[in-house]
């Protein structure tokens, strides 16, 4: 029986980061050093270890080329039931 639990707003966060980075082919060294980051940061980021803040969602956002805003919704469709 397939589990209808909801993800964690981190756990969806990091795979929405990671989906959004591989749609534009770069990697995780690649997009810390252009946010600013280090890549074990988004790494962590992407496995929902670590919560970003609110400049780090920006940061990232603008370095992905999409909205901060595009990010959430996205993350927010993933934890809805």
């Amino acid at each position: 029986m397939p589990s209808t639990r909801r993800p964690s707003p981190e756990i969806a966060f990091g795979r929405e980061l990671r989906n959004f980075r591989l749609k534009r082919k770069i990697s995780q060294e690649e997009l810390g050093a252009r946010s600013g980051y280090h890549r074990t940061y988004i790494g962590q980021l992407e496995r929902g270890e670590k919560s970003p803040s609110l400049r780090t969602l920006f940061d990232l956002a603008a370095t992905l080329g999409v909205l901060p805003s595009t990010l959430v919704r996205t993350i927010e469709k993933a934890i809805r039931l």
